[in-house]
């Protein structure tokens, strides 16, 4: 890892952090430049497993017709499958810090593998809980050591490999929409089956890339990281972690709710079909990905608090407008909202794994994990809301979370110097 060096700064009383390139692991890796095609296939497995994920809240508007669910059920199902990857991501991420599991993605996979057909067949509102709650076991399994992976073959572009690895997941969390509007409404329930022959894809990148993965976990072992003693210390490395829960939060609770209330939202309030309502979502989710992916290389470059800080209070102004909208201008503003809102996912991540690069896949485990976990509850409580004062009213009082951007201001101030 490289060697932070303290510089001194008149204008403030704050330490800064500059990363430091020295003859390191990073640095030999940096020279060797980023494993291309290693990115690209964690990034496809990434894609291929935010997809499946994504059709669950995709397929909610058919679930409440077939089984009469109101949006606190709804909500529950969200909660359910968010739940098993808050709770066990971290508990994940700690573990493989310890003993690292190079087949476990693949393992992982298959519980996914199993909720689809679960959930394709279910006629009862438990069993559909428990079938999310798998495909959201096999998300707890995935994320930490994928993160690991991609970092390992950024060669020092930290940024830009967690952008790669983001872009896959977003894109694939944008595909969930589309490809219920064209499979799963014509076809029913039954056709979610069919996705589960992704999940089987999916398990054989990940094998193909754990045999990559298992020859480096011996460098890794012999590379331990110690923390230098120049770091933040330990409190205002706290601080800024709980900042950095709080940043992604309330943007992935912004996310939550469109992503699992959107849908009602047009239809309630333009009277559009579901097929239409489901593209609607579709581009705020494209908007998201392309968001994310161009938000890490922008953090490498100028700094990834101007990163977080433009991209959470950035899009504000646009969040207030969405509910006064009307159904174009609706769309124009969401575009914009998941472009800048998203821009802050690979800052605020690299960000927290450099203030704990000894904690690697915990770190991971508790941004992908908990933070998405907690966005996860928020959606099941906006769903009671949205049974007692009406979906528009969500969207009201959601327009105000990227307010929270506010609390960028406790951040530590660090600089990492160029990898190139």
């Amino acid at each position: 890892m490289n060697k932070p060096v303290i510089v001194s700064e008149e204008t403030t009383t704050a330490p800064v952090v500059v990363l430091d390139a020295t003859p390191s692991r990073a640095a030999k890796a940096a020279v060797a430049g980023p494993a291309y095609v290693v990115l690209a296939g964690i990034s496809f497995s990434h894609f291929l497993n935010d997809t499946m994920q994504s059709l669950i809240a995709s397929v909610y508007p058919i679930l409440k017709d077939a089984y009469a669910l109101d949006y606190g059920q709804i909500g529950m199902i969200t909660l359910a499958f968010q739940f098993t990857a808050s709770l066990l991501q971290p508990l994940v991420g700690h573990f493989t810090d310890k003993k690292a599991q190079p087949f476990s993605l693949a393992i992982g996979m298959g519980f996914t593998f199993f909720g689809l057909l679960l959930l394709s067949v279910a006629a009862r509102y438990p069993v559909i809980l428990i079938a999310a709650a798998l495909v959201g076991l096999g998300s707890a399994v995935f994320h930490p050591e994928s993160a690991r992976i991609a970092r390992l073959a950024s060669g020092g572009r930290y940024g830009f490999a967690q952008s790669v690895f983001q872009l896959g997941g977003s894109f694939g969390t944008s595909m969930g929409p589309v490809l219920a509007a064209l499979i799963v409404v014509p076809f029913g329930q039954p056709s979610i089956a069919w996705f589960s022959s992704i999940a089987f894809l999916a398990i054989v990148i990940l094998w193909r890339i754990g045999a990559w993965y298992k020859p480096q976990i011996a460098t890794k072992k012999s590379a331990a990281v110690e923390r230098h003693p120049d770091l933040p210390d330990s409190r205002r490395v706290r601080i800024a972690l709980a900042v950095l829960v709080a940043l992604l939060f309330s943007k992935q609770l912004y996310v939550s709710s469109l992503s699992s209330y959107y849908i009602f939202y047009l239809i309630d309030k333009f009277q559009v079909s579901t097929q239409a309502a489901q593209l609607y979502l579709f581009l705020f989710l494209a908007a998201n990905a392309a968001g994310a992916f161009f938000g890490g290389p922008l953090g490498d470059r100028f700094g990834r608090q101007y990163v977080i800080w433009f991209s959470i209070a950035g899009a504000l102004p646009f969040t207030l407008a969405l509910p006064y909208a009307g159904l174009f201008a609706s769309a124009v503003l969401t575009i914009f909202i998941g472009l800048i809102i998203s821009s802050a996912t690979s800052s605020i991540i690299v960000f927290a794994q450099e203030l704990m690069p000894h904690r690697f896949g915990m770190i991971s485990g508790v941004f992908f994990g908990v933070a998405f976990g907690i966005g996860g509850l928020g959606a099941a409580v906006l769903g009671k809301l949205a049974d007692h004062t009406g979906i528009a009213f969500v969207y009201h009082l959601c327009a105000f979370l990227p307010a929270l951007g506010l609390l960028a201001v406790f951040l530590p101030k660090i600089r990492q110097a160029n990898s190139e």
